[in-house]
């Protein structure tokens, strides 16, 4: 059991964290470095490995996302969780006025807040402690993720003042650019989009898996008091306050308005600034403020009478299609899009928009000539809405699919089943070769750190690569001659490509870009095969067996290693030393460092900590965080912890950082 000090040392710990939390995630007024917080974090989690008994629901070490979940449980929510009525305009805005003032009279003033684009959600707080958190569901029952929302660092799980009991209603929603990154990074592994924000967020608090949402970027707004003890709340504003005291992140645009024209006044600005903002928004809530008077207005069966949500209207404008271009990915799909006469459109300018494929295209009927309107879909992504049909000349021109790939001039091919067509060109079509580089050498596959699309794009060029493997050929004379590749540049990537070759093979098998293969299925397939030899030679009645692995993704696979240049590929990539093993799934560790335990601590110079795990990992050794008397090594840097003294007293074997490196063979 541990003693009265490491019990206040734990608990010290966790008020600093969620102190710091809060001035990060809430204030937006960050007071310790990224290092400081990771070094309070890091012992917390070493003090709560060596004292389980010590660990409670609301410490921060919980919102990293526990064990995948089989389903997700029922929550009936104590009151009804409504929906709003819609206002499209002034009018309805002076509708909903009338209504509210034949009730409660003329002496009536309203809170104007920004409706956030994201999912509704209910939270739960006992004894001042996050218990429950649910989604809307059909208002009545909705579904409990708890531990998703746990991963929301701006969400307290202990408040600031300790309640009884507080039960409050927030909105949960994936910041723009989170959005960009995962809609980016998902495009790169062949997975599909997600629309907009909105379904991003929804789609994040509905895994099972909690490290996936925690993975995400959410953010939450709490919004509205549902419950409380202990506080006497007169006014919606009043509840506001009591929020952000709380601990919560509350919207801090929102305003009192005495008067409907200061509403819309308000409206007004915000139709203009939204696009300023780093999160989505589609419009205002109005609410009255007043809670006596919200009690005498009531509610039908699914919208409260004394809150309205005014929607922004959709920001169009008309333009000319000038061209439709048709690129090739990574995976050899053909994708038209219309470029335009550029418009501005919620915030930016924007000059063209994709026409996703030939069916969208006849749906629409857009033509080269054609005034279109178009929009951005949820204010981020440029489409066209409709050609204005009546404003034809005759001198349009349909579009026609190429049935040879713009590229390399291969047969373009639409398959049984699919929408797209796609180029046959294979590793002969100059596009499908440079995006598959890219690809290969981003962040969540070979890890390239330096090797961009750009310079990916001159070596191309100076017939230095035709493929990923060729990139383990190059020698610093090829680079030190290409445009803003210096001396110390050219040395930093070709550093960076010798440490790809100890990656996972879980990364190699992502790198690849083997269609309909993005991340977690290279995961789950490097957990039941050895090496890549023992993938290639994988039929699909064995990969179908595999968890996350249906017939689509198992046909992909083996028609991938069923093409003699991808096998080449594969074997240029072995010979310059990119081979890496896994654990086979029941069975023993390989490598030179299988069975061996190691723990890091202080900064090193060759590798950052992920990359060095990643390197011990590889080689059939496990990194923790911990050092215990089953620690076989400790791996010191600059500036050593407290790990460093335990691992002295322990007497575990130290390794510098040199040492490290003649262990497992890397110069």
């Amino acid at each position: 059991m541990a003693d009265k000090e490491v019990m206040e040392r734990v608990n010290q710990l966790r008020r600093l964290i969620e102190e710091h939390n809060y001035y990060y995630y809430v204030l937006d007024q960050p007071r310790i470095t990224d290092a400081e917080y990771d070094r309070l974090m890091q012992e917390l989690i070493k003090l709560e490995e060596k004292h389980p008994e010590l660990i409670t629901p609301d410490s921060p070490t919980q919102r990293v996302g526990g064990q995948p979940l089989p389903f997700f449980a029922q929550v009936r929510h104590r009151f009804p969780l409504l929906s709003l009525n819609d206002a499209f305009g002034v009018d309805d805005l002076r509708d909903f006025h009338r209504r509210v003032v034949a009730t409660v009279g003329s002496d009536v003033e309203y809170v104007v807040e920004l409706k956030i684009d994201g999912l509704s959600v209910a939270l739960t707080y006992d004894q001042g402690i996050l218990v429950t958190g649910a989604t809307r569901g059909d208002g009545e029952v909705g579904e409990d993720v708890t531990q998703n929302l746990k991963t929301i660092r701006s969400l307290p799980l202990r408040l600031r003042q300790p309640l009884a009991r507080l039960e409050v209603r927030g909105e949960a929603f994936m910041p723009k650019e989170a959005f960009a990154r995962l809609n980016a990074a998902r495009e790169s592994a062949g997975e599909p989009t997600f629309a907009n924000p909105r379904n991003a967020a929804a789609g994040s608090l509905r895994q099972l898996d909690p490290k996936v949402a925690a993975h995400r970027s959410l953010d939450i707004f709490v919004y509205q008091v549902m419950y409380v003890e202990g506080y006497q709340l007169t006014t919606h504003a009043q509840a506001l306050e009591l929020l952000e005291s709380l601990g919560f992140k509350v919207n801090p645009h929102r305003r009192v308005c005495r008067c409907l024209e200061e509403v819309m006044d308000f409206a007004r600005q915000w139709e203009d600034k939204r696009h300023d903002l780093p999160y989505q928004i589609d419009g205002l809530v109005i609410k009255v403020n007043r809670l006596d008077q919200q009690a005498a207005l009531g509610a039908t069966a699914k919208s409260p009478r004394w809150a309205v949500a005014y929607k922004f209207p959709a920001e169009q404008a008309q333009t000319v299609v000038r061209q439709i271009v048709v690129s090739v990915g990574r995976t050899g799909v053909l994708t038209p899009t219309a470029i335009f006469d550029p418009v501005r459109l919620a915030g930016t300018t924007v000059s063209r928009a994709t026409l996703h494929n030939e069916d969208y295209i006849r749906e629409k009927d857009v033509r080269l000539g054609d005034t279109v309107v178009v929009q951005k879909a949820g204010d981020i992504i440029p489409e066209v809405v409709e050609v204005k049909k009546e404003k034809r000349t005759g001198q349009e021109k349909p579009f026609q699919m190429p049935r040879t790939c713009p590229e390399c001039g291969a047969p373009a091919v639409r398959l049984e089943g699919e929408a797209a067509y796609r180029c046959t060109g294979g590793i002969y079509c100059p596009a499908q070769v440079r995006e598959r580089i890219i690809h290969f050498a981003s962040r969540n596959a070979m890890d390239i750190e330096g090797l961009g699309p750009a310079i990916i794009s001159q070596l191309l060029a100076a017939s230095l690569i035709r493929d990923p493997a060729d990139l383990y050929s190059l020698r610093y004379e090829d680079l030190v001659q290409l445009e803003r590749m210096g001396p110390q540049s050219s040395k930093n990537l070709l550093a960076a490509i010798e440490r790809s070759k100890q990656n996972s093979l879980a990364q190699l098998i992502f790198a690849l870009g083997i269609m309909h293969v993005g991340e977690r299925a290279a995961a789950v397939l490097s957990r039941h095969y050895h090496s890549l030899d023992e993938l290639m030679a994988a039929k699909v009645e064995d990969l179908t067996k595999l968890p996350d692995v249906g017939p689509k993704i198992a046909e992909s696979i083996v028609s991938f290693f069923e093409v003699p240049g991808n096998r080449q590929v594969i074997a240029k990539l072995k010979a310059a030393g990119v081979d890496p093993r896994s654990e086979v799934e029941g069975g023993q560790a390989q490598g030179k460092l299988a069975g061996k335990t190691f723990v890091l601590t202080g900064t090193l110079e060759r590798f950052s900590r992920s990359e060095a795990e990643k390197l011990i990992e590889s080689q059939g050794g496990k990194a923790t965080s911990s050092v215990s008397k089953k620690t076989d090594y400790v791996v010191v840097g600059a500036n050593p912890g407290s790990k460093y003294d335990r691992a002295l007293q322990l007497g575990v074997k130290i390794l510098s950082e040199e040492e490290f490196l003649k262990l497992v063979g890397v110069e």
